[in-house]
């Protein structure tokens, strides 16, 4: 049982044996010389020296870093962007926060919304593009927030498929992979996402209580029939968009390099790539997008979002998103227009998805504030005491490579991330639509299974609440700060958790200040 069950189970049960009044630094990290070197080469740094102040490091996105504090903090191109390349920046950001609209329309080039979609606009989703968050109550809309679904494979050959990465994943017969909740007229809805919250006390060594919030997810209005109880429900919210080409940029040796699926070096941490079909080349290649990385590259993660969020076709997603049973959707206009040269008629055209890959490829990450702050460097110590450092890869050197991403060319970033699957326990593991936990090897994308997520960037998370209020934390929401995302980790993260709950009042505010401070 996990030391938040058993808060949460007898808050009298978590009392320390002894109070401790003065300020007591957390444990000493059990980081192996393994990891320890890795972490060195793939920053081209000492670990002493991420671990002190590093005036490097205030420039968290390198040269495309801005200095803006604002509600814009996440809307602005990379800052070593040319003027001439700015204007694909601008007309990608029109297409990113205009509405579609349903065809057929004067608006040629935006029509074709749905039939069946969650939201009308990126935007709506990535709210300034920043993070989403979960819905407050039954009442509350879920614009920033989906729901995947998954079935468990039923045969072998199904188990084979996964097992290669043939497929993403056994999608339901008739409600797909992903549920939309939205449809336009004369097709109904797939079912309607409501959530309600309890309440979940943990207590630290010092008897501070915590108090975090645990969702349960229901699907009501089920609009095609009843749902399996084995229907697996992956709710996710909007992550932000900044950083994402410094993302891509990051190597695939980098990433595989981290990997320790066997724990060979035995820190009880087992980081895992995703291995995942690129819908547009029809090959295998090592996902790193999404909260289960379970897409390739910008391009295929904008057309998949597209399809699946909005209805909308591309040449990498040229069908609807409606299943064989769904007859008023597939029957229902479309908006596509031909593209020449014998491809077919889509609704967003190759030039509209250039432009939208360059934008999401050029958000600029936010710089530091206070990098130097006596209490935010005392933090950051706690950050790497604790051991966060294991999955939350601090510092990269990007490789110059043989393309146009010319702003992402040679930096040194600090996107706190491995881009790696790590198995984070039963508290964040997602549930069947019977409320229960899957098989921990049951498949629900790619190698992914519901019980792993990938490690996610962390730069920019000070300025979630600035730019949007309503900004949550972890895939489904359920963390309203930083500190509640740290209190759920469990699984492979277990024992980093559990010395963040031996910190005081004092150490608490550290490790958080540093948290905003990134």
């Amino acid at each position: 049982m996990t030391a938040l069950s058993l808060c949460a189970l007898s808050l009298s049960g978590c009392q320390p044996t002894e109070q401790k009044t003065e300020h007591t630094a957390a444990p000493a990290a059990s980081l192996t010389d393994a990891r320890t070197k890795t972490i060195e080469s793939l920053a081209g740094v000492p670990m002493q020296q991420l671990v002190s102040f590093d005036p490097k490091e205030i420039q968290q996105g390198g040269d495309t870093g801005i200095t803006i504090s604002s509600s814009e903090s996440y809307s602005k191109p990379s800052s070593n962007i040319s003027a001439s390349r700015k204007g694909q920046f601008f007309i990608g950001n029109a297409f990113f926060k205009q509405p579609w609209v349903i065809a057929p329309a004067s608006t040629d080039s935006r029509d074709g919304l749905g039939p069946l979609f969650n939201v009308a606009a990126c935007q709506s989703c990535h709210i300034k593009d920043g993070r989403g968050h979960a819905p407050m109550d039954a009442t509350d809309s879920a614009d920033s927030l989906l729901m995947r679904l998954a079935m468990p494979a039923s045969n072998d050959n199904e188990r084979e498929q996964l097992k290669n990465s043939m497929i993403e994943k056994v999608a339901h017969p008739i409600y797909g992979g992903q549920l939309q909740d939205r449809a336009i007229e004369g097709v109904p809805a797939e079912a309607r996402i409501e959530v309600t919250w309890q309440e979940v006390p943990i207590r630290f060594a010092d008897g501070y209580v915590e108090t975090l919030r645990k969702p349960t997810f229901r699907l009501t209005h089920a609009g095609y029939g009843a749902l399996d109880d084995a229907l697996m429900l992956s709710p996710r919210t909007a992550p932000p968009m900044i950083g994402l080409g410094l993302l891509e940029q990051i190597a695939d040796t980098q990433i595989k390099q981290q990997a320790d699926a066997e724990d060979e070096d035995g820190d009880g941490i087992r980081g895992r790539y995703n291995w995942v079909l690129d819908p547009q080349t029809g090959k295998q290649a090592l996902g790193r997008f999404g909260w289960k990385a379970g897409q390739t590259r910008l391009l295929t993660q904008n057309q998949s979002a597209f399809n699946e969020d909005m209805g909308l076709t591309s040449s990498i997603r040229p069908h609807e998103s409606c299943t064989k049973a769904q007859t008023a959707c597939l029957n229902a206009p479309t908006g596509a227009d031909a593209q020449g040269e014998g491809k077919a008629r889509v609704e967003v055209s190759d030039e509209v998805a250039r432009f939208v890959e360059f934008y999401t490829r050029n958000l600029a990450v936010p710089n530091r504030r206070n990098a130097d702050d006596p209490q935010v460097l005392a933090g950051k110590k706690h950050f790497y005491a604790i051991g966060c450092q294991s999955c939350h890869t601090p510092r990269y050197q990007l490789p110059t490579t043989d393309d146009d991403r010319l702003e992402q060319h040679g930096q040194v970033i600090y996107p706190y991330t491995d881009l790696l699957l790590h198995n984070m326990g039963e508290g964040l593991a997602d549930r069947t639509v019977a409320g229960k936990l899957p098989a921990k090897d049951a498949q629900v994308e790619f190698l992914a299974t519901s019980y792993d997520w990938r490690t996610p960037a962390l730069w920019g998370i000070g300025l979630a609440k600035t730019v949007d209020e309503q900004a949550t934390f972890l895939h489904d929401g359920r963390a309203r700060t930083p500190m509640e995302a740290v209190l759920w980790h469990g699984g492979e993260a277990q024992a980093q958790q559990e010395k963040v709950l031996t910190l005081d009042k004092q150490g608490r505010a550290e490790l958080s200040a540093f948290l905003q401070s990134l």
